[in-house]
């Protein structure tokens, strides 16, 4: 599969440089283009300084603009699947491969790297939220997740389609728990994540509330007044688009 590597980045000087290098010594196979989600600290300098893959947004427009950046860019070139990467650290490229076989094995349109697959969640306040996701997703869709959060998503061609196409389709629990109800096939492989080391994370106790509080609402109630677009197999077949190579974004060049 020819695969792509999304990496949304938001102000992620500290540990940018680290997640790149370590992505290239161990997936130098797979392509990767950093989404710089207008960061106000010196990410888009460390980019341009190590001619590192970026598109480079001029304000920041959060996740949901910046993985839609992405999955645009995988599907006007042609790519078979695109991976959601943290660029803080957390994920490890070490289980990318695993997740690419996987779904080349089952024939599936997500693959969510989970944390807990094959083991229980333990009890802990960041991870009630989860667990309470969890439960939402299996009443509303009966399909199971032990990691619905989970950042580290990769999406088959047809997935690509329509998050590139539809800026209602955020990264995020609810729209999985929507794509299974229409149909998609979601999976999961056990994975290990590191913890933040540098940097700040966004999801403050306050924001996390928040968010939970969101994505809860949105699996319980508002999805079900989405439009109702059943999810067809990828037939394999490619775009016809004109291709442009990785290196006309090398250096932060947005053409």
């Amino acid at each position: 599969m020819k695969v792509l590597i999304i990496i949304p980045a938001y102000n992620e000087e500290k540990s940018i440089k680290k997640v790149i290098e370590r992505l290239q010594s161990t997936c130098p196979q797979y392509d990767y283009v950093i989404i710089n989600d207008g960061s106000t600290d010196r990410t888009k300098e460390i980019c341009k300084k190590n001619q590192y893959h970026v598109l480079n947004l001029p304000e920041n427009r959060g996740l949901t603009s910046g993985i839609q950046t992405g999955m645009r860019y995988a599907l006007k070139n042609g790519y078979d699947a695109a991976l959601q990467f943290d660029a803080d650290g957390q994920h490890l490229p070490e289980y990318i491969e695993d997740m690419v076989k996987y779904m080349e094995e089952k024939n599936c349109d997500i693959v969510i790297a989970s944390r807990y697959y094959g083991a229980k969640m333990p009890i802990r306040m960041r991870t009630i939220g989860g667990k309470m996701i969890s439960a939402a997703i299996w009443l509303t869709t009966g399909k199971h997740l032990t990691d619905p959060t989970s950042g580290m998503r990769l999406y088959r061609r047809n997935m690509i389609r329509r998050f590139a196409k539809d800026a209602s389709y955020a990264p995020e629990p609810a729209t999985v728990a929507y794509l299974i109800r229409m149909g998609a096939d979601v999976q999961e492989v056990k994975v290990e994540m590191e913890e933040r080391t540098k940097g700040k994370s966004y999801l403050t106790p306050v924001n996390a509330t928040k968010y939970m509080v969101r994505e809860l609402s949105s699996i319980l109630f508002r999805q079900w007044f989405r439009e109702r677009r059943r999810v067809r197999k990828d037939t394999g077949n490619s775009e016809q688009l004109q291709p442009c190579e990785m290196k006309k974004v090398v250096g932060g060049n947005n053409q």
